[in-house]
């Protein structure tokens, strides 16, 4: 059987339905061309608060930079006012996203404590208010991105399912974790597999811990979901989609060898190097440095070499120079 084939979201045909996750303070403009150098069915920004958008902060916007390479691409909102939904919603229309994400799902204190986020899932009838109220703004498709539950006595991710379905959204991406887990444990992907069962016309994303393309096929297979969003496993690895594809079709595997590390590690130095001041691509390309030589093995003094690296020049010599074989 196969997993991986195109799916529509209204009148918008996506060339896959492998998706890579809106991932704050990674999933930035360099992140995102390194994934469009492989094929992705669909990718998100870093979320943006509404208010944010509303207040024209030069700084939220620049999170939205893109370029039409990286299509289909979604815009990810978070927030818990209605009355922002509808005039954030047409903004990240107005500036040419293909789909707008409601992020249900975020676990870090500073945006549950407003109740945004993740704090969402205590107030389902909020999420379906909020959700009609940017269906209603536009004609791209709406999504929405959930956990399980707030924690193990409010597990509510089919109620929300039959909620989301109701307010008119596309699809809903559900973690297979509690708010309270946070990244920690398995992702228990039963929850997603009990949204599946609950959906009539809203399609069902798995996500929750796809490493490897043999993650992505099991997720399939053991949720019926329609389609699977990557997250942390893409980090490091902007060739997962393929992976993912490749093993479902029965193709061989990528050839991803040491040499290959290094130049697409050296790549997403260059894009970075051109789209961010020095200090900030500085520190920017120790964070990334960290997620392409944890596929190396027995790198740990390169590891520490990178990691002191003091320019951006240094660093790329550090990476170019080394016995990748």
């Amino acid at each position: 059987m196969r997993y991986v084939k195109p799916i529509k979201f209204k009148s918008l045909l996506l060339p896959s339905n492998v998706f890579y996750s809106p991932l704050a303070g990674c999933s930035d403009f360099p992140f995102r061309q390194m994934a469009c150098l492989y094929p992705v069915g669909l990718m998100y920004c870093e979320m943006v608060k509404m208010d944010g958008l509303i207040r024209h902060e030069p700084n939220t916007y620049h999170l939205l930079d893109y370029r039409d390479s990286m299509r289909p691409i979604g815009a990810q909102l978070c927030g818990s006012n209605p009355k922002l939904a509808k005039p954030t919603a047409r903004i990240i229309e107005d500036l040419g996203f293909d789909v707008v994400d409601l992020n249900c799902g975020c676990p870090v204190d500073r945006v549950t404590k407003d109740g945004s986020g993740s704090g969402m899932l205590k107030n389902p009838s909020l999420i379906g208010e909020i959700l009609s109220e940017m269906v209603a703004a536009v004609k791209i498709p709406v999504t929405i991105k959930i956990r399980a539950g707030w924690d193990n006595t409010l597990l509510n991710a089919p109620e929300i399912t039959r909620i989301a379905e109701d307010a008119g959204a596309t699809a809903i991406a559900i973690h297979g974790r509690t708010r309270v887990q946070k990244y920690k444990g398995k992702a228990n992907w039963e929850f997603v597999r009990e949204c599946k069962q609950v959906a009539s016309t809203i399609y069902v994303i798995g996500n929750g811990d796809v490493f490897t393309a043999q993650d992505g096929l099991n997720l399939f297979e053991q949720s019926g979901c329609d389609a699977i969003l990557a997250s942390r496993g893409t980090m490091g690895k902007p060739w997962l989609a393929e992976e993912i594809e490749r093993l479902d079709r029965g193709q061989l595997p990528l050839d991803i060898n040491g040499a290959k590390i290094r130049d697409h590690l050296l790549q997403h130095i260059h894009f970075i190097r051109l789209y961010k001041t020095p200090s900030k691509a500085l520190l920017d390309i120790r964070r990334i440095g960290c997620w392409f030589l944890r596929s190396v093995g027995k790198i740990k003094k390169l590891r520490q070499k990178f990691n002191a690296c003091a320019s951006i020049d240094e660093a790329i010599n550090v990476i170019a120079n080394h016995d990748w074989v």
